[in-house]
């Protein structure tokens, strides 16, 4: 505490007092980012277990289809149509026993933080402190077991139906002619993202910047009389 400021002008108790409401305060304040962010890994938890997008088809590849944890759609290489297999509740089904176990692990981790964010309500019966750690828990819990299923997932491309859509050079820890659709998704969704907030926050300036560092022609404000933009997929 420095001589001469207002906190050391006030009677110990007052100041103690201020202290006080200053700490509540920012505790609700870091209390309320934390479920903020614990809904938002709930959703992203719950997505990546029920959508069958792990692993999509690419240019090269015998076969037309998308592999998920326990769900798939393969196509027969005559139509356009994909069989589709495989369900949770149908567990003996998965393909393989790596699927099995990332698909355990990745559902472990997401009841574990669907029962976090129902534990708020604890905070009606029990001290503050004790739901932090009840629910710093489950998310330590949580985050291991998302870990563990992203890194035995990939063991599992070996499998027949794996090699039947990306190909005979497909093998654990390696997709082939594959590609993994959340890779891509990030890959291609990042620059779209950069671009949109250009668009709305930069104006012309930033469209400027962002087509002369990407390669983009047409862009407001150069000598061109359209915006056009043409796009190359990274696969």
């Amino acid at each position: 505490m420095l001589p001469g400021t207002a906190a050391s002008m006030l009677p110990s108790a007052e100041a103690a007092k201020l202290y006080q409401t200053n700490y509540v305060r920012n505790s609700r304040v870091i209390g309320l980012l934390w479920a903020i962010f614990t809904i938002l890994f709930g959703i992203v938890n719950v997505t990546i277990f029920s959508q069958p997008y792990w692993i999509g088809d690419g240019v090269d590849t015998p076969q037309a289809g998308y592999f998920g944890l326990y769900h798939y759609c393969v196509g027969d290489g005559l139509s356009k149509d994909l069989a589709c297999q495989g369900s949770f509740t149908e567990f003996a089904a998965i393909p393989s026993g790596a699927f099995k176990a990332a698909s355990f692990f990745i559902g472990m981790s997401m009841m574990l933080v669907v029962t976090c964010i129902g534990c708020f309500s604890l905070f009606f019966l029990l001290s503050t402190s004790t739901v932090y750690k009840i629910c710093g828990w489950m998310q330590a819990a949580s985050g291991v077991c998302l870990v563990l299923g992203c890194m035995i997932y990939p063991d599992g491309w070996d499998s027949d139906e794996i090699r039947r859509m990306c190909g005979e050079q497909t093998d654990k820890y390696s997709l082939g002619a594959c590609s993994s659709y959340w890779l891509r998704a990030r890959r291609e969704g990042m620059p779209n993202l950069i671009y949109s907030i250009n668009l709305k926050e930069g104006g012309s300036r930033g469209l400027q910047m962002y087509g002369r560092k990407n390669g983009i022609t047409g862009v407001m404000g150069t000598s061109q009389p359209a915006f056009t933009t043409t796009c190359h997929s990274p696969m």
